[in-house]
């Protein structure tokens, strides 16, 4: 399983492998918000979350190989390899319902339902993973022993 900070790229991006970067973002999500709550009495802090939706998209969208420059005859040309995409490329800071003196932009009531959401959410997910699972399991193993 790749770090939870880069998300691999490429052709194999569009298969099955959504279900991983589903949890691996939704796990950074969670995260996210759990610092946005934990920082919501400090003076500035701007409140930061993923458009969840947007950033799977982008996660799973292939990207072009890199091109690498060839100035001799004797350079080897790149390998068509993909890159990754850092998750933090997708956060953005969460704008602010309502002013506060502080400049602190972190609501609780949004961020507490956001943090529940995504809890559910997650959770939901890790079934799904966990019921393929199983499927390969019981489709992998002696029929005789069912």
């Amino acid at each position: 399983m790749e770090s939870p900070r880069h998300l691999p790229v490429g052709p194999a991006a569009a298969d099955d492998e959504w279900k991983e970067k589903s949890l691996l973002l939704r796990s950074y999500r969670q995260s996210l918000l759990a610092s946005n709550i934990a920082n919501a009495d400090t003076p500035g802090y701007q409140a930061k979350d993923i458009n969840f939706p947007e950033a799977l998209r982008m996660a799973t969208t292939q990207l072009p190989a890199p091109q690498m420059a060839t100035t001799s005859q004797g350079h080897l040309g790149g390998n068509g390899s993909f890159g990754e995409r850092s998750t933090v490329s997708f956060v953005r800071y969460a704008n602010a319902a309502q002013p506060s003196l502080d400049n602190n932009t972190v609501d609780m009531d949004r961020q507490r339902a956001a943090f529940a959401s995504n809890a559910i959410l997650y959770q939901f997910s890790t079934m799904v993973y966990e019921d393929e699972l199983q499927e390969f399991k019981v489709a992998s193993s002696d029929p005789n022993k069912r």
